[in-house]
């Protein structure tokens, strides 16, 4: 075999193949602690612009704000690289005549004078300290060949912009600019610049807080080295400024906000959010300057959210997180409480998509029994015949009901729920027709995002905390319902928005309040073309509040958060396809004809409807027959009459029959000319009340007078009901419920005219009118 194809041993490649591959053992078996995700970590988060929120320490208490080379002022690195180590660039981790420059100063006089360290070592003894020795330098050499090996030089620099030494408990410097200085990192001037630079060179003996003149020299001497670099002019007013630093504090803002995205940030040093500090402060500056006006153990929440993308702008879940008394570390924001009345305008709504109604629709604000649930309103009074328009924007109770009723509430619960807004029932509970008025739970957080809708084209969402939330929309209601309904609320529909006496139509403002049963909860949700926003006020561990109520305690704080975040004025809104304004009847609820001469037309109403559809008054509950009808009159007097009882010629008249429990409650000049004419005398023994009731002891027309000074004393009996309760109504006004037996007695100390009226839990009812003088 030739000897040339023998292998040729060259020892010192071989040595030095054998030197590398220890070192790449040694390397992989003893690895640079970087920091990881089981390290500990810091976690900060930031507002939308980068404004610390809040921010909480790693393991060891430290602070620490994340940032990136792009995210820290060039001022800043410019100075770091000349001044600390001027060939970062171009060392491999170590430079040896820095090292060697250093050894001989520590020969020369004993001690170091110099560590000769690059920015390399230095971050490998911020992520290992080694002690100030010969074999804890040759470690620090080692891990930063190893970081060199391993990491890009931004990457470097970046673990020393985020970990460097800054005093106290503040680590980067981000967290030392936004403490010492109350700004970001990429804002510094000249002289902050340079002071941050300086600072972990002895982080306890230069912080500016505490050590401010030994701060600034060490501060001009950074500036002094970049003589050259920068402007001269630049470094003159540097060494002008004082070194100053404010108190150090936490920064807290959106706390439980904070708090709550915490929970879901497994390994993240920093959560970006949609919030707005801005808007924030103010929301948290209006909620404190209400606690002086509110007792103690009260709480409030606030949340804004962006209708374009969902994105919360402002989050407040508790009125002032540092009062433990109010409750601070409750979350408002995403507790279920019951929503009194707030749920009624998604009622509406979805009854106009069911063409159940329109905007003008007919409803009875009376005393009704449905199937023993008996519906009261907040102000323990009743309106009698109202429309969907007034029902909505008076929060009345019973027209919410009898609209549910017909709805049905299995249906409204799965509609809300299909729309994204889900409510909580004990445990066994069913829908029933008290959840309208509050008989379900829900939260802050899902009313704000279902009433987005309204501002949406009726596709609600949920709201949008960070940038990687995605979007979760659901079509609630159709664009024309929710465009109907936010009209309703903003300014009162059609005839409200012609004398612009709607609460909202100067700004662009559709608002609901509402309030729990016991006065435990005082809502009041918003929507602007821009922001929807949702308050809650109330004690969170669900004490009654007597006297607080959404009108009064919600709706203020609610107005002045929009007029603080949102100054734009309002667009005018155009009507989508399908919706338009409608003539129509009452009491047939109809559209109207043509011309003025119908006589069932007994009102005129302009409606929003919506695809067309004029759906009629609901059927009456209480009596049975068509809405149209005819009765025969005598054409000489105009009084009803019967073959049975009048030989002459008798003339048919047709009418339009009002709700049996609405007839009580109609004014005297409207019952006059809508309800059928009185009998013919001849006919009296025919002229029973319709429902069988009848009120005894005087009769209609009656003249009492007064017997000298006193009074005149009335007592009625009522016939023709049970041993029941009964409803007494004095010109329109409740004045007492009794049992049948027991009569009804007033002293009748006015003058005047009294229209006096009885009804029973079915809905029966007889009214007589007499005169005191």
């Amino acid at each position: 075999m030739p000897s040339s194809w023998l292998p040729t041993f060259h020892p010192l490649r071989h040595t030095l193949a054998a030197l590398l591959l220890g070192l790449l053992i040694i390397d992989q078996l003893l690895p640079p602690p970087l920091p990881g995700r089981d390290s500990p970590q810091a976690l900060l988060v930031v507002a939308q612009d980068g404004t610390p929120l809040r921010a909480f320490p790693d393991r060891d208490h430290v602070w620490r704000h994340p940032v990136t080379l792009e995210e820290v002022s060039p001022l800043y690195r410019e100075a770091l690289l000349a001044y600390e180590d001027r060939y970062f660039r171009w060392h491999p981790g170590v430079n040896p005549a820095a090292l060697l420059r250093a050894a001989g100063q520590w020969i020369r006089h004993g001690r170091i004078v110099s560590g000769g360290s690059t920015l390399t070592m230095q971050v490998a003894r911020i992520l290992e300290p080694v002690p100030r020795s010969l074999p804890g330098k040759l470690r620090q050499i080692l891990r930063a060949l190893q970081l060199e090996a391993r990491l890009s030089k931004d990457e470097i620099l970046t673990l020393y912009l985020n970990y460097a030494p800054m005093g106290g408990v503040l680590e980067g410097v981000e967290a030392a600019s936004r403490a010492y200085l109350g700004k970001p990192a990429r804002r510094l001037s000249h002289a902050e610049a340079a002071l941050l630079v300086v600072l972990p060179q002895a982080p306890s003996l230069l912080r500016p807080d505490r050590h401010a003149d030994a701060a600034r020299q060490a501060r001009d001497k950074v500036l002094q080295r970049l003589q050259g670099r920068w402007p001269d002019a630049a470094i003159a007013d540097a060494l002008q400024e004082p070194a100053y630093a404010q108190t150090l504090r936490e920064p807290l803002l959106a706390p439980l906000l904070a708090e709550r995205l915490r929970a879901g940030a497994a390994g993240r040093t920093r959560i970006d959010t949609f919030i707005d500090a801005q808007a924030q402060q103010t929301v948290e500056l209006l909620l404190a300057d209400r606690l002086a006006a509110l007792p103690a153990r009260v709480s409030m929440a606030a949340l804004v959210v962006d209708n374009a993308r969902l994105e919360v702008r402002a989050y407040a879940g508790s009125a002032d997180f540092t009062d433990k008394q109010r409750f601070s570390h409750v979350d408002m924001v995403r507790a279920s409480r019951s929503p009194g009345s707030t749920l009624k305008p998604f009622l509406y709504g979805l009854a106009l998509d069911e063409g159940l109604i329109h905007s003008e629709s007919l409803l009875a604000d009376v005393p009704q029994s449905f199937g023993g649930y008996q519906p009261g309103n907040f102000q323990q009074s009743f309106h009698g015949p109202v429309s969907v328009s007034e029902a909505l924007t008076k929060s009345l109770n019973v027209p919410a009901v009898e609209v549910l009723e017909r709805l049905d509430p299995v249906r409204f619960v799965s509609l809300l729920r299909r729309g994204g807004l889900k409510l909580d029932f004990p445990k066994g509970g069913a829908p029933n027709l008290a959840v309208i008025l509050g008989g379900a739970g829900t939260s802050l957080e899902q009313l704000v995002g279902a009433y987005s809708a309204f501002a949406r084209g009726g596709i609600a969402g949920k709201p949008r905390y960070t940038p990687d939330a995605p979007v979760e929309e659901q079509r609630m209601l159709s664009a024309g319902a929710a465009f109907i309904i936010r009209d309703l609320l903003e300014s009162g529909g059609p005839t409200g928005r012609a004398v612009e006496s709607g609460a909202g139509v100067r700004r662009g403002i559709a608002w609901k309040t509402g309030t729990s049963f016991g006065f435990r909860d005082a809502w009041s949700i918003g929507v602007s073309d821009r922001l929807t926003i949702g308050v809650w006020v109330g004690r969170p561990d669900g004490t009654p509040n007597p006297g607080f109520f959404g009108a009064n305690i919600a709706a203020p704080l609610l107005v002045d958060l929009f007029n603080a975040l949102d100054g734009s004025p309002p667009t005018r809104r155009e009507a989508p396809p399908g919706v338009r304004q409608q003539r129509i009847c009452w009491p047939l609820g109809t559209a109207a004809p043509d011309g003025d001469d119908d006589p069932t037309c007994q009102q005129r109403r302009l409606a929003w409807t919506l695809d067309g559809a004029s759906p009629p008054t609901f059927p009456d509950r209480l009596r049975g027959g068509e809405a149209r009808y005819r009765i025969l009159v005598d054409p000489q007097s105009g009084q009803r009459a019967l073959p049975e009882c009048f030989r002459g010629p008798l003339e048919s008249r047709e009418m339009a029959r009002w709700p049996a429990v609405l007839e009580p409650w109609l004014g005297s000049e409207l019952r006059q000319r809508v309800l059928p004419p009185p009998w013919l005398k001849a006919c009296a023994d025919l002229a029973q009340p319709e429902s069988g009731l009848r009120i005894v002891g005087a009769s209609n027309g009656d003249v009492l007078r007064r017997a000298g000074a006193t009074p005149p004393l009335l007592h009625l009996e009522v016939r023709g009901t049970a041993d029941g309760d009964v409803i007494w109504l004095v010109n329109g006004q409740p004045a007492g419920r009794k049992p049948a037996a027991a009569g009804f007695e007033k002293r009748m100390d006015e003058p005047g005219r009294y229209d006096i009226t009885v009804l029973d839990d079915q809905g029966r009812y007889d009214r007589i009118s007499l005169s005191v003088r």
